[in-house]
């Protein structure tokens, strides 16, 4: 699909530049680069993305209330899925741009608990290992699933949580998530057809 979409690299580096780190005192467009070296980095949002994607590693965005607003343009969207984001766990999102990161095969989720779990993340988060088993068994009859959080220092687990989300995947849009995106999921089914 992102043949279809001119410009999308030069688009990307764009991707999250107005974003406030919290665990960064509040910095604007800089996060910690955790694969960069054994000391973490720090670089911009596009550039530390780029740096996971070419690495093969998957990220994701972890973000306050109302993720997205003001973001009701596709590309908004786009931009991370194309930097390598597979999911976006916020305390709420905005409507138009929630829509879109599923039709993008991106995974919005909703901490159950917005007020606790959300400051898990605020402290060291290059230390955090985020596994996503939980969404492994993902379907519209269960919104909820778990989300793994492991804080790793020196190679070694020293705190496990286990953190609830909340998602509102459809059975088509849970086929987009797991096609890579609608695009690809149309894609896929007329090749089948033919």
């Amino acid at each position: 699909w992102l043949k279809y979409k001119g410009h999308l690299e030069n688009l990307a580096r764009n991707t999250l530049i107005g974003a406030a780190n919290a665990a960064l005192e509040g910095q604007v467009n800089t996060v910690r680069n955790a694969i960069s070296g054994l000391e973490p980095s720090v670089g911009s949002i596009p550039d530390v993305a780029m740096s996971y994607k070419q690495a093969g590693v998957p990220w994701l965005v972890i973000a306050d209330y109302n993720y997205g607003e003001g973001s009701a343009r596709e590309h908004a969207a786009m931009q991370p899925r194309f930097l390598g984001c597979n999911m976006v766990i916020a305390r709420s999102f905005a409507r138009i741009h929630e829509t879109n990161l599923k039709k993008q095969g991106v995974l919005p989720l909703v901490f159950a608990r917005p007020d606790e779990d959300y400051f898990i993340f605020a402290k060291d988060p290059h230390e955090l290992v985020v596994s996503t088993h939980g969404v492994v068994g993902l379907n519209e009859n269960t919104p909820t699933v778990q989300v793994t959080v492991e804080r790793v220092q020196n190679g070694k687990v020293v705190e496990t949580h286990n953190i609830e989300c909340v998602h509102t995947m459809s059975a088509d849009q849970i086929g987009w998530f797991k096609a890579g995106s609608a695009l690809n999921l149309i894609a896929s089914q007329q090749k089948a057809a033919h």
